[in-house]
C-alpha cells in the first residue's frame, strides 16, 4: 500500500487556487478554519497559507492543563495574527478562541493515563480538538479546515489527516491535507519564532506530556 504524500496533496489544491485566480481576478479566496497548537506551530502554517486562503485561526485546546500556561498561549497566538496583520502578510487572518475546558480533555483521557506519548491518547486528543474544529467550521460556511499540528516531527501526520478526512466527511466540510514539516516547514517555524521572540513551550500541554 502506498503511502500517502499529503504535502504533494497539499501542493495540488494550492496550485490549483493559482490557476483559479489568474483566470479570474478579483474572484474569491476559499476560507480555512485552521485549528492551531500554538502560535511558533502555526507561524509558518499562516506565513505559508495567507496568500491562497482567508484563514480563521481557531485556538481550542483543552489538553493544556494549567490555565497559566494556557493564557500565555493564546495570547502569543493573538500577537503574531496582530503582527502578520500589521505587515500584510496575504489575506488578512482573523481569530477565534474556543472555549478552555480542560475537563473535556480528562474525560476524554480516563483510563489512557498511562499510554506512551503519540498513542491512543494523543489520538484520541487529536480527535477532540478536530472534531470541534469540523463542527465550527461547517456551521460557519468554511469551505476548508485542517490544524497546525502537523508541523510537529513529534505528531504523527498520517493519523492526523486519517482523523480529518473521516471528520469531513461526518461534518460536510472540506478538509484540506497538509504535513507541514515537509520542505523545511518545521525550520522556518523556528526561525519565525526567533524573529517574532515567541514563547516555545517544550510540551504538548497535557500534565502526561509535561510529566
Amino acid at each position: 500500500m502506498n503511502q500517502i504524500n499529503y504535502q504533494k496533496e497539499l501542493e495540488k489544491i494550492i496550485n490549483g487556487l493559482k490557476t483559479d485566480k489568474s483566470a479570474a481576478e478579483g474572484g474569491q479566496a476559499p476560507s480555512l478554519f485552521l485549528h492551531s497548537c500554538c502560535a511558533p506551530c502555526s507561524s509558518y502554517v499562516l506565513e505559508y497559507l495567507c496568500s491562497f486562503f482567508r484563514i480563521t485561526v481557531f485556538y481550542f485546546n483543552p489538553n493544556i492543563s494549567l490555565s497559566e500556561e494556557y493564557r500565555k498561549r493564546v495570547a502569543e497566538q493573538k500577537r503574531l495574527i496582530a503582527a502578520y496583520n500589521q505587515e500584510g502578510k496575504g489575506y488578512p487572518i482573523s481569530v477565534v478562541e474556543g472555549d478552555y475546558e480542560p475537563q473535556r480533555f480528562f474525560q476524554m483521557a480516563k483510563g489512557l493515563e498511562d499510554c506512551p506519548e503519540g498513542g491512543e491518547r494523543c489520538f484520541r486528543c487529536f480527535d477532540l480538538r478536530l472534531r470541534e474544529t469540523a463542527k465550527r467550521g461547517a456551521e460557519g460556511g468554511f469551505t476548508y479546515f485542517t490544524t497546525t499540528l502537523t508541523i510537529s516531527p513529534l505528531k504523527n501526520a498520517g493519523k492526523l489527516n486519517e482523523i480529518g478526512q473521516a471528520l469531513a466527511e461526518e461534518y460536510g466540510i472540506s478538509w484540506l491535507p497538509s504535513d507541514f514539516k515537509k520542505k523545511e516547514g518545521y525550520k522556518r517555524s523556528i526561525e519565525l519564532s526567533a524573529q517574532y521572540g515567541l514563547y516555545r513551550q517544550d510540551y504538548c500541554g497535557c500534565v502526561y506530556s509535561r510529566r
